[in-house]
């Protein structure tokens, strides 16, 4: 059995495929999508989105955020941005977080002190999603 998996942002559709499985950050928490799942609506978090593919590789991506509905052996994940995995420069993702923890140490104010630790977050993410070693089957 598989799913149909369509990732769409304002900018470009992302993923439009079969898929075995998908792994997707919620605002609470990870959850596992497998055939048949239970129909839902969820928010999306910042965070990776795994994706397994029919022939079983494992493919990353990462969402900013926005709306998830599963129904039907379906899942449509509409999100204000995302990027994959494969187009993640890991050199530019690590000396990005680098960057972000520095900025973070010197941030002040509340203003700054939030914006910097968005960027962290963010960053992360990214070294995360470059980083991410698929389970073997």
């Amino acid at each position: 059995m598989k799913l149909n998996l369509y990732v769409l942002t304002p900018k470009r559709i992302i993923w439009d495929c079969e898929v075995k499985e998908i792994i997707l950050s919620t605002n609470s928490g990870q959850i596992g999508v497998l055939p048949n799942h239970a129909p839902i609506n969820t928010a999306v978090d910042m965070g990776p989105l795994r994706i397994r593919l029919l022939d079983d590789q494992w493919l990353t991506a990462v969402l900013w955020s926005g709306f998830a509905r599963i129904v039907n052996n379906e899942i449509i994940i509409l999100g204000n941005d995302a990027e994959l995995g494969s187009d993640i420069d890991p050199e530019e993702a690590q000396q990005a977080l680098e960057i972000a923890e520095a900025n973070l140490s010197r941030a002040e104010g509340t203003k700054e002190l939030v914006e910097a630790k968005l960027a962290l977050r963010r960053a992360r993410i990214r070294v995360e999603a470059v980083n991410w070693i698929p389970p073997s089957n």
